[in-house]
């Protein structure tokens, strides 16, 4: 590397210094459409300290999808980071999570996002209902999901969230 090449690579690690190799773009695009740092988290930070771990999720790390409760969602209820980390959920499901491991801790996260209180208005969606639209998106994945892997667990929490959306066909 020459020294007029090392300021312009300092400068892109600077610019950019969580970016994966395993996340793909289109999870690193969702992740960067969100002000994180202008949500107040579930634990009264701000959200900014989620996007690490959102990116751990992104890489297939199934222990950092049980890392957000407390985080997105505590109990039955949701926090307002919920909609921006579903959306990145989302992102990673679209873009396939290759092993079981990930793919079952990801179902169960949506799952859980699912299963909280709607606390949506008559003319608004909402938390949950902002979730259950990101979750909606992936409904033939689910499907597909329960058809391939009969009596696994990601089956089970696929066909949770089917039944849940009320549109297990």
């Amino acid at each position: 590397m020459t020294e007029s090449e090392r300021p312009q690579r300092a400068l892109r690690r600077q610019s950019d210094p969580a970016r994966s190799p395993l996340v793909p773009d289109s999870v690193e695009a969702e992740i960067r459409r969100h002000d994180w740092d202008a949500m107040e988290c579930g634990c009264g930070r701000s959200a900014g300290h989620l996007v690490g771990a959102v990116r751990d999720a992104a890489e297939g790390h199934p222990s950092a999808f049980r890392a957000l409760e407390g985080h997105v969602f505590f109990g039955e209820d949701l926090k307002p980071p919920a909609p921006a980390a579903c959306g990145v959920l989302m992102a990673v499901w679209s873009a396939g999570p290759p092993r079981q491991s990930t793919r079952e801790a990801l179902l169960w996260t949506l799952l859980a996002l699912l299963c909280t209180v709607d606390d949506g208005g008559t003319h608004e969606a909402g938390l949950h209902g902002q979730c259950a639209a990101f979750i909606r998106t992936g409904t033939e994945g689910f499907r597909r999901e329960l058809a391939t892997a009969p009596g696994s667990g990601a089956a089970a929490y696929a066909e949770g969230i089917l039944e849940i959306l009320d549109v297990r066909a």
